[in-house]
Formats: structure tokens, C-alpha cells, sequence
């Protein structure tokens, strides 16, 4: 009868059995969550217009929302696929609290000086753009940064596309079977790997066959 080693065995159950938690995890807990926000992600457009949030909060994703932009203190730019490059303005909006980042266009030219000097405005609350790498966002998660996409362009520069919400993924269907699969993949490797020292074991003890 052959003997099974009780420690790499036991690390292999657990790893396996771990993988099964998070794949439940996954399959149970965060993918209704995210359902039930898209769902609210969803109705967001229709809902009337608030005032831009101080702070992150997903809850509020493309809904209509306004703010003031007191001064505009510097401009940034992020790729917007075919339309080329988003034109973002980092805002003073007061003495204290946080800044404001406001969407105010599109453009193909990557040397373009935005003119715009801030004041009303009103649009669409998105995600700023971040620039972290994804180990970043794994290792260390934290709300995203939010922005008010202006539904007016500012001058020279052509209007934002609205923030669409079927552009936010549901991958957590996903992530169960990966974890499920990592698990089936680990345990069938350690029973291979245990059928071919017990069948080395076997040869060392017969040499004649």
C-alpha cells in the first residue's frame, strides 16, 4: 500500500480548499453586489441632477451632476481611444476640501492649449483616470478618484462622449471559475505527481522489470 505524505498533502488541501472559498466568494457574494449596482449604475442617467460629490462614491456613476470651478490650476490628457485624447482640468473650488477634476473635451492634437477658464458647470460623473499599475490597484485598493464630464466642450476642443454604463465589466462570474479551476488544476497535478514517485518508488524496488 503505498504511503501518502501527510504535510505536502495537507498544504496541497488547503490551497485547493482555499481557491474552492474564493471562487464562493466570488460566485456568492461578489457578483450579486455587483448585479445590484449595476442595476443602480444603470437607472443613473435618468435620475435628477445633484451636486458633484466632495468625495468617491460609485453609488453615483453617470449620474447628471453639477459643480463650480473656481480656477482651473493645470491641465492633463488621457487617451480616449478614437476620439484621441480627454482633455481633463484639475480645479480650485475653495479655500479647503479637495479639488475638482472636470472633463471639458476631446482632441486629436496632442499640443493643444485648452481655453477655458473654469466657472458652472454641469454633466456626467465618471471615474478619473488612473494611472496606477494593476498590481497597485490589487495590493493596495482604494475608492477611484471621481470627475465631472461636461456635456459643453470647452472652445477648440470637440464634446465628450457621455459615460456609457455598459462599459463597466461584471468579470466575478469569471473569477469563480478561474479560482475553481485553479483548485481542480492544483489537486490533479499533486495526485499525478504522487502516482509517479510511488511508481519510481516501485521500479527502484524492482530493477529487473
Amino acid at each position: 500500500m503505498r504511503r501518502v505524505p501527510i504535510v505536502p498533502t495537507l498544504l496541497v488541501a488547503l490551497a485547493a480548499a482555499a481557491m474552492v472559498a474564493l471562487g464562493l466568494w466570488q460566485l456568492l457574494e461578489r457578483k450579486p453586489q455587483k448585479e445590484a449596482l449595476l442595476a443602480q449604475l444603470a437607472a443613473n442617467p435618468r435620475l435628477p441632477a445633484v451636486a458633484f460629490p466632495r468625495f468617491p462614491d460609485e453609488t453615483l456613476l453617470f449620474r447628471r451632476a453639477s459643480a463650480f470651478c473656481l480656477q482651473p490650476v493645470g491641465f492633463e490628457r488621457a487617451g480616449a481611444g478614437a476620439a484621441g485624447f480627454r482633455v481633463i482640468a484639475m480645479c480650485r473650488t475653495g479655500a479647503e476640501g479637495p479639488g475638482l477634476r472636470v472633463q471639458i473635451g476631446t482632441t486629436r492634437d496632442v499640443k493643444a492649449t485648452p481655453v477655458w477658464r473654469g466657472g458652472a458647470v454641469s454633466g456626467w460623473v465618471a471615474h478619473a483616470p488612473d494611472s496606477r499599475p494593476l498590481i497597485a490597484t490589487v495590493m493596495a485598493p482604494r475608492a477611484r478618484e471621481l470627475m465631472l464630464v461636461s456635456d459643453r466642450p470647452a472652445t477648440g476642443l470637440a464634446a465628450n462622449t457621455p459615460p456609457d454604463p455598459a462599459s463597466v465589466p461584471n468579470n466575478h462570474l469569471a473569477y469563480a471559475v478561474q479560482w475553481f479551476l485553479f483548485a481542480g488544476v492544483a489537486v490533479v497535478v499533486y495526485v499525478v505527481a504522487l502516482r509517479r514517485r510511488g511508481d519510481g518508488r516501485t521500479n527502484d524496488q524492482n530493477p529487473t522489470r
